[in-house]
């Protein structure tokens, strides 16, 4: 069953937007409240790192919550003219929040330890790190074990959503209207038969809002994580529909015929990747894709596009780990797009992310 029911069966339109407001307003004060406490506490126990960054004006402040408030009409709007259902606006695992919450504030002593010994790829012994390229084996965001334990991926979709102030998840949706667009070039073929593959699906979030979206169609994901992908097995099978098909692999080599899948997603991946790794995997979407296919990635929003926010952009990498952020921001993603053969390519920016809609030419 779904975590949150469909409150457009019971609620009336106006009731639903008031609803959504305020439930967005509570995870902003929540975001808020969490990141000052353990801004404070960090900054005592670990003085150092308040050096790191910069405080933002008071102008930027309110262009970000002008940005938000953009966002959050968008998702709205997004949801009444029936992009995906509006019960996704709630989805919210509250088991996952109220069991590990509380993990929350234990993992950010380990994180204290890691930071005063400048520890950025410390894992368990337990943890088998063999097979995976040596960008992945960090410990991003400070993250214990980085990728690749239990732990981590129960954290995960908490952690983020306090980063973004509650936004995370409506940055996400905003990639459906474009891929939804797309798949329109692929109108003869029955629902059933459409194949849309989200690279780097992580905790399977993107791929909830894909099935929200995409009822019918067959799901993929891939994610170098097994720790990942079995958190993301256990909250899609919370949904009554058919599973997505998880797959861990390297998304610079994907496991998949050539000209496979009608469109492909990839939400939160690049900054995390080496230039040369961005490119192939840009490569490989290219290869997977059929003729006609469309490709949209999510990330954060770079240099060129708001120099306005370029203190919080520095901010990023320095008060967190995330050793090749500062490559990205100054990447032309467009230009690797085209390098890769991909055409029609169209960019958009919603609150503090960046979104690239390519398509694979016909043959």
């Amino acid at each position: 069953m779904q975590s949150t029911p469909n409150l457009d069966q019971f609620i009336p339109e106006p009731l639903t937007k008031l609803t959504y407001q305020g439930f967005q307003e509570g995870k902003k004060i929540f975001s808020f409240v969490h990141k000052s406490v353990s801004d404070r506490l960090t900054n005592t126990v670990v003085p150092e790192q308040a050096s790191k960054s910069q405080p933002l004006s008071p102008e930027v402040l309110e262009k970000l919550q002008v940005k938000l408030k953009a966002l959050e009409e968008k998702d709205w709007q997004d949801a009444q003219q029936g992009v995906y259902p509006s019960s996704l606006l709630f989805d919210n695992s509250w088991s996952d929040f109220f069991r590990y919450y509380p993990e929350v504030w234990l993992d950010l002593v380990k994180i204290w330890q890691r930071i005063q010994k400048k520890e950025y790829q410390s894992f368990d012994a337990a943890i088998d790190k063999v097979g995976y390229p040596d960008y992945y084996l960090q410990n991003f965001h400070h993250q214990t074990d980085g990728y690749l334990s239990d732990m981590s991926a129960n954290l995960y979709d908490l952690q983020v959503e306090i980063l973004f102030s509650g936004a995370a998840d409506a940055m996400r949706r905003r990639i459906l209207v474009p891929l939804k667009q797309g798949l329109e070039a692929f109108s003869d073929i029955p629902p059933q038969k459409l194949r849309v593959l989200d690279v780097a699906c992580g905790t399977g979030r993107t791929l909830r809002m894909l099935r929200g979206a995409l009822p019918k169609a067959s799901l993929f994901g891939t994610d170098l994580s097994p720790a990942y992908l079995r958190k993301a097995n256990q909250l899609l099978s919370e949904i009554s529909s058919e599973l997505p098909q998880l797959v861990q692999a390297n998304a610079e080599k994907l496991p998949y015929l050539d000209n496979y899948f009608h469109g492909l997603s990839s939400v939160f991946l690049f900054h995390e990747l080496p230039g040369v790794a961005r490119q192939n995997v840009i490569n490989e979407a290219f290869r997977v894709l059929q003729p006609g296919g469309v490709l949209i990635i999510c990330d954060s929003m770079q240099a060129i596009d708001s120099p306005d926010f370029q203190v919080m952009m520095n901010n990023f990498p320095a008060i967190f780990h995330e050793p090749y952020y500062r490559d990205y921001t100054r990447d032309n993603l467009e230009e690797r797009l085209k390098t890769a053969g991909f055409t029609n390519i169209k960019l958009e920016n919603h609150f503090v992310s960046k979104y690239w809609t390519a398509y694979k030419p016909q043959a």
